[in-house]
């Protein structure tokens, strides 16, 4: 998973691949704002099938936090 969603952060925002880890802050590392990454949940929710719950996202701050809601909701 983390693979697509390193393909899908590059398109939001200007980084290198290869600083896109579990440990990376959206906001704070990989320079996120909060319409980009809410632009780009739609696309994650596509991709992988799943719906997510905008008030639960919010505690989401690094992309292993992020890879780990995800799969959960993905069962």
């Amino acid at each position: 998973m983390l693979e697509k969603l390193k393909g899908i952060i590059v398109n939001y925002v200007d980084v290198d691949p290869e600083k896109i880890t579990p440990e990376a802050r959206f906001i704070e590392d990989l320079g996120f704002n909060s319409y980009d990454f809410m632009s780009m949940l739609g696309d994650i929710e596509t991709e992988f099938g799943i719906t997510v719950d905008e008030a639960q996202v919010a505690d989401v701050h690094t992309v292993g936090e992020a890879i780990k809601y995800f799969e959960e909701l993905q069962g």
